[in-house]
């Protein structure tokens, strides 16, 4: 198994867009309206605003390869650019997208040890995500690896209100 992880550029934006609809349809389909699928995908992943995420000086995003081929991706966010005020000692890690065919293959952990490590890097206190509440396997995947429950937060996917559970990690160099 051959992984390997590049940060993003405005250049990748046509396959950043490619691979965010993909993996997000991939995994919330099944749960959610067509109606505000298409609503949410439009709205989230159009390239106006991809274009406007990749160029805050706030947030990252790093294709990992598997294999060579485009496996999926990570997005960080510190200071403003995180989607609930945290503060500046703070690292939102606001996506892990990963290809179905490529999931159980340690593509997460991979990924989610990369935002530890930018974490430290930039002497954070801590690291939070949202997840929604129904998303069972993400959340055993993250209270699997020290996350807990720290708050709610509401999700919009199209006109419905979700909830997403706030999970947070406290950094410790190693």
């Amino acid at each position: 198994m051959n992984l390997k992880i590049r940060k993003c550029t405005l250049e990748d934006l046509g396959l950043l867009q490619d691979i965010s609809v993909e993996t997000f349809n991939e995994t919330f389909k099944d749960q959610n309206s067509p109606e505000n699928m298409k609503a949410y995908l439009e709205r989230a992943f159009n390239l106006n605003q991809l274009e406007k995420e990749i160029c805050n000086s706030s947030s990252e995003f790093y294709f990992i390869y598997f294999n060579g081929e485009i496996a999926g991706y990570l997005k960080v966010n510190t200071h403003d650019a995180q989607t609930e005020l945290m503060g500046n000692d703070s690292l939102e890690i606001e996506r892990i997208y990963i290809k179905g065919i490529y999931q159980k293959h340690g593509l997460g952990k991979f990924l989610l040890n990369k935002a530890m490590e930018i974490a430290l890097e930039r002497n954070k206190k801590s690291v939070w995500l949202g997840v929604w509440e129904r998303n069972e396997n993400a959340i055993a995947f993250y209270k699997k690896r020290g996350f807990v429950q720290t708050g709610t937060h509401s999700f919009y996917m199209g006109d419905e209100e979700q909830k997403d559970f706030i999970m947070t990690k406290t950094c410790i160099e190693h």
